[in-house]
């Protein structure tokens, strides 16, 4: 598909979503249900297609390791100069957590795939971003979130989930496949590219189901500016980092796309556990979602294949 076909894909998926919430399709259980079908499932199993049948040197580098982990300290960085004045702790941890924290799974792969192909090397790098990116994000996130709303967070636990996350797991699977130039027979390697297919449909109606306003009010200023600083700054900070580091276009693309995620939902998880503002949580992740169906074309366009 094209570039704009794959955004009308998107976006008619996230809309599908939504309406099976809506009309009772889609319950909270259900929900549920197709949200763990992709962590466990679809995912992994497109992290471990996109990774295993690459050279290693190919999709891992210090450059690439290095240029997630600049990109997200210089938006963190900014995020935190963005919304330092905002007075209410709950709001001020909210706002700076959901402009740089991005959707790396459930939207960024699938659609770097989908719009590279789930052998080409970006899905490749794509998946050691994701990889990195939680190894980062979670972390992060925890940490403003506690302190700045003074609550308590068991970091060792949340470690141990981190080594215990699916993804990370067929990442490392992928990897030491890549190393040993070791790849499963063909029929195993069809049938996780079918299900690896899946990873896009299946997230995109769990993100659509997860995105209510219902009673909601919202801070337009606040809301504006994460929208503004996830969705336009994060891709141009992590399109300059990566180019800055010499990064080869593949990598450049790979960071760009998936820097351009819109919020991504665990981030109203962890909002409402650490003391942050629920419903501001909320608002973002369905603003930067929808919003993103826009903002994603030009960045396709100007890093795209």
């Amino acid at each position: 598909m094209s570039v704009a076909s794959n955004l009308a894909f998107m976006l008619a998926l996230l809309a599908a979503g939504v309406a099976a919430r809506r009309i009772g399709l889609l319950t909270p259980r259900r929900r549920d249900a197709l949200t763990d079908a992709a962590f466990y499932l679809a995912l992994p199993a497109l992290v471990y297609s996109s990774t295993y049948a690459q050279p290693l040197r190919e999709v891992l580098s210090v450059r690439l390791v290095a240029g997630v982990v600049g990109a997200l300290a210089v938006g963190i960085g900014l995020s935190w100069l963005v919304h330092r004045r905002r007075s209410d702790a709950a709001v001020r941890s909210v706002a700076v957590v959901q402009s740089y924290h991005a959707n790396l799974g459930f939207l960024g792969l699938p659609l770097v795939a989908a719009t590279f192909g789930a052998g080409a090397v970006e899905a490749g790098k794509a998946s050691v971003i994701l990889g990195v990116g939680a190894l980062v994000h979670v972390p992060a996130t925890v940490t403003i979130l506690s302190l700045v709303n003074d609550a308590d967070a068991d970091l060792a636990s949340e470690a141990v989930s981190l080594l215990r996350n699916p993804v990370l797991v067929a990442l490392s699977a992928g990897l030491a496949s890549a190393a040993v130039g070791w790849a499963p027979p063909a029929a195993v390697a069809t049938g996780l590219s079918w299900v690896a297919e899946l990873a896009l449909p299946i997230a995109l109606l769990g993100v659509g189901a997860s995105l209510v306003l219902e009673g909601v009010s919202i801070d337009y200023p606040t809301v504006g500016a994460v929208t503004g600083t996830k969705l336009i700054a994060m891709p141009l900070i992590a399109f300059a980092v990566f180019s800055g580091l010499g990064g080869d276009p593949s990598t450049v693309r790979a960071g760009a796309v998936m820097f351009a995620m819109p919020t991504a939902v665990s981030t109203f998880v962890y909002a409402s556990a650490l003391g942050g503002d629920d419903g501001l949580a909320s608002v973002n992740v369905f603003a930067t979602t929808v919003a993103s169906a826009a903002t994603l074309l030009p960045v396709l366009w100007l890093v795209g294949p």
